[in-house]
């Protein structure tokens, strides 16, 4: 049996003053007394809020030990725990034992108690864990995820590991990372050497490489979780998914986490009722589970950010379709950056006024244009739109994005050719459609646009704890 360790956040409000306890974890400050004792400041990441350590002449070596104990410090601390005198605090610990486990240079610490910015600390990644808003962004984040779950087998869905490795572009923009085994330096030489032969680009021989073909890292679970459903009934994937697109902005990752269900015989407005029943119950569980947590990221980051959950977890969703939304935003008078009309896709500024400032509420909009649309998606009987739907919310704009897929086998072969794709490399989801078809949806959240929503930060790059962007991969 491992030792019993005590968990901060359970000594500040689990444990009864009296109770010995031995905790471990990082010094946050330390402060001495000419009294002979000093007060640190000791955090596990567990909470929020730091456990003050009493420690004093009766440890042994105090004077030697105490210097050692420097801001990034790591100590195993045993002691009682006792009401608090201060302001702010119910208990602090008496220390009985003390241990320094590991030193730190109290000089050289990056994180010195002082402010830092957001940019500064994604050079830090390795130690932003440690601070106040990315120690309870871990903690949201994963309260996020078990709500996740929970909310999916609490409703028998299936949990369905999609591959990482595809040889299918989900959605057919080409932002596929390729994965290969083949030398690209040789490649290169090779390419080089062919280059002044006027008429012949050089090809690559891809029955050469690891898989056969040409391979990359998935955009989506989406098309592995259809195979699930028509088979297995309700399921969901939920893992990361690789976009090589270079858009360097608040809103992007090149490596993110997303949710898809797929439901077997759902048609566009069950899928829109499960998306709106999913958001909100998220929200309500990890309102419940971290109220010290989003209050300190309504308090430091985001001032309206709980006001802004309770309308999202309390009201229902208003729904209208894409024409409808561009006429309101037509007739607005607004000034927007990108330009508005029908058939041009919805920018995130369309989207925040229309859950902002317009409707003030969370939207659903549905039946875009086929054109912006993915080929899967079912084409509506006018020739021009499709079954998707987008889920919109205040403070982010597009949450959720889903369709009713396309069913029928003539149709959807059609779709991929109008999209410029070859229906042989897509053989597999096509015999989907000729053995047993049925009508069924499903949707993506993004994970950390999720988190995003729900801690009101600013920048994605800050909703997940190791961020990959352009030219960036580090840690």
């Amino acid at each position: 049996m491992p030792a019993m360790r005590t968990k901060v956040a359970d000594c500040l409000k689990k444990t009864a003053p009296g109770t010995i306890v031995d905790v471990r974890g990082w010094v946050r400050t330390r402060r001495e007394s000419k009294q002979g004792f000093a007060f640190i400041e000791l955090n596990d990441g567990s909470s929020f809020a730091n456990l003050q350590i009493v420690a004093d002449k009766s440890l042994p070596d105090y004077e030697e030990l105490i210097k050692l104990v420097q801001t990034g410090a790591s100590l195993a601390v045993t002691g009682e725990l006792k009401e608090s005198p201060a302001q702010g605090q119910k208990v602090e610990l008496h220390a009985r034992t003390l241990r320094v486990l590991g030193q730190a240079d109290a000089a050289k610490y990056p994180l010195q108690k002082k402010g830092h910015s957001f940019e500064f600390l994604r050079e830090k990644a390795h130690l932003r864990p440690r601070t106040n808003t990315f120690g309870a962004m871990a903690r949201v984040r994963n309260a996020i995820c078990d709500a996740i779950h929970r909310y999916f087998q609490d409703r028998g869905f299936l949990y369905i590991h999609a591959p990482i490795i595809t040889t299918s572009d989900c959605e057919g923009a080409g932002h596929m990372f390729q994965v290969t085994t083949l030398d690209l330096a040789k490649l290169g030489q090779l390419q080089g050497s062919r280059s002044s032969e006027a008429g012949k680009p050089f090809e690559i021989d891809y029955t050469k490489d690891f898989f056969g073909k040409k391979a990359g890292l998935t955009v989506s679970g989406q098309l592995e979780g259809e195979i699930f459903a028509c088979s297995v009934g309700d399921c969901y994937t939920f893992g990361p998914t690789f976009r090589a697109e270079n858009s360097n902005t608040t809103r992007h990752l090149a490596e993110f986490w997303m949710i898809e269900p797929e439901m077997p015989f759902y048609e566009l407005e069950d899928n829109m009722a499960l998306a709106e029943d999913f958001v909100r119950s998220v929200i309500k569980n990890v309102l419940a589970r971290c109220p010290d947590d989003l209050q300190f990221f309504n308090d430091r980051i985001e001032p309206t950010l709980l006001a802004t959950l309770e309308n999202i977890s309390g009201h229902d969703f208003i729904k209208l379709t894409y024409t409808e939304a561009v006429e309101i935003l037509l007739k607005s008078g607004q000034s927007f950056e990108y330009p508005v009309g029908w058939g041009k896709d919805l920018q995130s500024e369309h989207e925040r006024f229309l859950t902002e400032k317009h409707f003030k509420q969370p939207v659903i909009l549905t039946d875009y244009p086929r054109e912006i649309k993915s080929f899967y998606m079912r084409a509506n009987d006018d020739g021009k739109t499709v079954r998707a739907m987008d889920v919109l919310v205040p403070g982010i704009g597009e949450i959720i994005g889903g369709s009713q897929r396309e069913e029928r086998h003539e149709v959807l072969i059609s779709r991929m050719q109008e999209c410029g794709l070859n229906p042989a490399d897509y053989w597999w989801y096509l015999e989907l459609r000729e053995y047993g078809t049925v009508p069924h949806s499903g949707f993506g959240l993004g994970l950390e646009r999720t988190v995003q929503m729900i801690t009101g930060m600013q920048n994605i790059r800050d909703c997940i704890p190791f961020p990959r962007t352009p030219k960036s991969a580090d840690f």
